[in-house]
């Protein structure tokens, strides 16, 4: 413009009130200092095209400086307050960011003979966690004859965006609570049955497939509506876990069937994936469903984190641009010899447009049991005498629950 302007001088026709844009534009990108320094140049430049123009001292020529002046600092103004918005939006975010990653548990990269290895995979944009959800309750007592326990859980509620990942902490609280207290699956089961259907709106359920792997010789595998496990043996050969099926945790249905557990044995090198409906449910450009069946070369790595990475892989090659179209959540578990104390694994949270490049670049420190009080936030392996501890804290949350429910 400054080109025209300066090669086409013209008294009757000057084109410097449209030196004003630039700020303009800069005020949408730029930093306020910047903009300022851009208004100032624009202003110079409309007052000494009155000297090419030969409309110097002319009132027009006034109005037309006074124009781009004014347009100038309505730019700043706007920069300023872009910035300011920007900085608070971010704050939000992190703020966010932060609540959901909390809700997430560390599962332990190990616990008892297990080997475990966790990810999820938001489907929503610039979400971190949904609906879905897997956690992890191992309780050993060096102190007494009780046996170990050794539980996890992978479930997905039905609901999306803030409601569901509030009632997807719900469904953790509970079953820490229920498999804390309660001897066998089924049971713990039933107990979550019932302390959901207090929150729960009519239309409002989990589904949720719980496994006990407290005897080293066998898996046991309760079915809440959910999917079926994937198990890969350690020959290759695979097989889809079909448990008695149950009805969906949250429902309260007082004519509801027991819910039955499937006792499946396994031995050392066997591999047993959980997942969400994101995986079973993830479609190709042709509309074709990803049968798990198809994740057996993906779970045959050398190391159960790896093979974790490539059945996110496999996930991401058969949707069309690596983008799901429901939250992922998964967990791998190995059975190995154990390995001492569990060490926390870091958590792995994946953003909506990276299903296959895991984040492992910030893991969480994991506090010691005594320094966390059971519950939301509590720790996933819980040592000691701490039967009578669980059981007083289980009231403690359930008024908490109830507290914030109201």
């Amino acid at each position: 413009m400054l080109l025209i302007d300066v090669l086409h001088p013209r008294p009757t026709f000057t084109l410097s009130v449209l030196y004003g844009i630039a700020p303009l534009i800069a005020c949408a990108v730029l930093s306020p200092a910047w903009t300022a320094l851009l208004a100032a140049t624009a202003t110079v430049l409309a007052a000494a095209s009155g000297i090419w123009n030969q409309t110097w001292g002319t009132a027009q020529q006034a109005v037309r400086i006074v124009d781009v002046l004014l347009v100038g600092v309505a730019a700043v103004a706007v920069a300023t307050v872009r910035v300011r918005r920007e900085r608070q939006v971010a704050r939000l975010v992190a703020i966010a960011d932060t609540a959901q990653r909390a809700i997430l548990p560390i599962v332990p990269a190990q616990a008892g003979p297990v080997r475990v290895a966790a990810r999820y995979v938001s489907a929503a944009r610039d979400a971190v966690v949904g609906g879905d959800l897997y956690d992890c309750y191992r309780y050993t007592s060096s102190a007494s004859k009780d046996p170990e326990r050794v539980r996890f859980i992978v479930g997905d509620v039905r609901g999306k965006g803030i409601a569901g990942v509030e009632q997807a902490a719900r469904v953790i609280r509970a079953f820490r609570q229920s498999a804390a207290l309660e001897p066998t699956l089924p049971l713990v089961a039933e107990a979550m049955d019932s302390y959901l259907a207090g929150f729960f709106e009519a239309e409002e359920f989990v589904t949720a497939l719980l496994v006990d792997v407290s005897d080293p010789s066998g898996i046991v595998l309760v079915s809440c509506g959910h999917p079926p496990a994937l198990l890969r043996r350690s020959d290759g050969s695979l097989a889809l876990l079909e448990a008695p099926p149950g009805l969906p945790l949250g429902m309260g249905l007082p004519d509801r069937q027991p819910y039955r557990d499937l006792t499946v044995p396994w031995a050392p090198g066997d591999r047993l994936l959980l997942y969400t409906d994101g995986l079973s449910e993830a479609r190709d450009r042709d509309g074709q469903f990803l049968s798990p069946l198809a994740l057996g070369p993906a779970l045959s790595g050398p190391e159960v984190l790896k093979a974790m990475d490539a059945v996110l892989e496999a996930v991401g090659r058969h949707t069309p641009g690596a983008r799901l179209a429901d939250d992922l959540a998964l967990l791998l578990l190995e059975y190995a010899a154990p390995d001492g104390e569990s060490t926390p694994e870091p958590r792995d949270v994946l953003r909506p447009r990276e299903p296959t490049v895991p984040d492992t670049s910030s893991p969480p420190v994991a506090g010691s049991p005594a320094d966390h009080p059971p519950g939301l936030d509590a720790p996933l392996s819980h040592t000691g005498e701490g039967r009578a501890e669980l059981g007083s804290a289980r009231l403690g949350a359930d008024s908490t629950v109830h507290g914030a429910a109201s």
